[in-house]
């Protein structure tokens, strides 16, 4: 059981619960980072004390060291800070909650120090999946996933013995565009993609969860995870979001996670595992939460999640490919310079330009994220 955790990003929406499970849990911030928020981290600061507090842009930290000054906190600055918080030799877990490829220098850094890993930056796995998973039992690392669905599927797995599973089964909300056509979708705004139904959530992963690229990245990362083909990996869209995923054995018995939709169940387990505790997340009231209903997926009309699908297949550098084309894309539609259904346009046309590579090195994964960022960028400025 942890007891001494370094959050990365917490002033982020996981951050932020993962702090009320701290608080609540009676566990320790060793750590704490951030962007820019300056303000909001030096109130974290005073209330959690941690060893080192970190923002990513240095005038922000020359900011927060004026205004922690009378507190026993260091500041530090940038990528070398990240990597100094997940170094941390008082840590015993480190929390990785920033978005996007991002996390993946910190989170090595963690693994290679052996400290478990709270994994709730699911680009880590998508791009470099084999490279990390390689590093953590080099290390002795164990990674222990917080998004919801891993979290389930996590807990599940704990039924039977691994070469008993027929199949994991992801669970998607189907987003705020459930039902709709592609020629619905030609005219959401970025307003109507931020509206998620069931979470509340950062404003990337709100848009992938509108896409289903969301729910493409976890595919990907459940095949890391858990070692499976993705033959033996599914999606079903569960509208209600009370069963978080499930696992089927050969037997046939499907074994579930069941909850509210609240982030900081998952978060406390992978602080607690293998212990569980009281914590501050909402209990499921069995009787008020409706009927629950399951679908198949539309890849017609989200085909995010058939891109993730077909990347998961090829493997190699497919999936840093995806997933920083992804990136660039969504943050080119929350600028409002492109449309809604141009997401998935600019990722594919990214997976077709940029060079497959079969057994990528930590290098070329780098190399594929940033080749499919400057294919999107190059794409979008011409007419498409």
């Amino acid at each position: 059981m942890s007891k001494r955790i370094s959050v990365l990003g917490s002033t982020g929406s996981i951050g932020r619960q993962a702090l009320d499970v701290i608080r609540t849990c009676g566990l320790e911030a060793a750590a704490l980072t951030a962007g820019h928020n300056a303000k909001l981290l030096e109130e974290q600061v005073r209330e959690f004390k941690p060893r080192l507090a970190v923002l990513l842009e240095e005038s922000a930290a020359k900011d927060l060291r004026v205004r922690v000054a009378d507190t026993g906190t260091k500041v530090a600055s940038g990528v070398s800070g990240l990597v100094e918080a997940a170094e941390l030799d008082c840590a015993d877990t480190v929390l990785t909650a920033i978005v996007g490829i991002a996390g993946l220098r910190p989170t090595m850094a963690a693994i290679r120090e052996g400290k478990r890993i709270a994994l709730a930056n699911k680009e880590t796995l998508v791009c470099a999946g084999r490279l990390v998973m390689e590093e953590a039992r080099d290390f002795g690392s164990k990674i222990v996933p917080v998004d919801s669905e891993h979290s389930a599927l996590f807990q599940s797995l704990q039924a039977g013995r691994r070469c008993e599973v027929k199949r994991l089964i992801l669970t998607c909300s189907g987003g705020p565009f459930y039902g709709k056509t592609q020629k619905d979708l030609e005219s959401v705004t970025r307003e109507d993609a931020l509206k998620h139904p069931n979470w509340a959530m950062g404003a990337k992963i709100t848009v992938d969860s509108a896409t289903l690229m969301n729910k493409g990245l976890e595919f990907i990362e459940a095949m890391h995870l858990y070692e499976m083909p993705p033959e033996k990996i599914s999606v079903v869209i569960h509208r209600e979001s009370i069963i978080h995923s499930l696992v089927e054995y050969y037997d046939n018995a499907m074994i579930a996670q069941m909850g509210t939709p609240d982030m900081r169940l998952p978060i406390q387990y992978a602080f607690t595992w293998p212990n569980r505790t009281p914590g501050p997340a909402t209990p499921l009231d069995l009787t008020a939460c409706g009927p629950l209903t399951f679908g198949a997926p539309d890849l017609e009309s989200f085909p995010s999640l058939a891109l993730a699908m077909d990347a998961a297949k090829r493997g190699g550098n497919a999936g840093a490919v995806l997933n920083g084309a992804n990136e660039a894309a969504v943050g080119l539609f929350l600028e409002g310079k492109i449309r809604f259904l141009d997401i998935p346009r600019l990722v594919e046309r990214a997976l077709e330009r940029v060079a497959f590579v079969p057994d990528p090195s930590m290098t070329q994964v780098l190399q594929a994220d940033q080749a499919a960022r400057e294919e999107v960028l190059c794409i979008s400025s011409q007419p498409f």
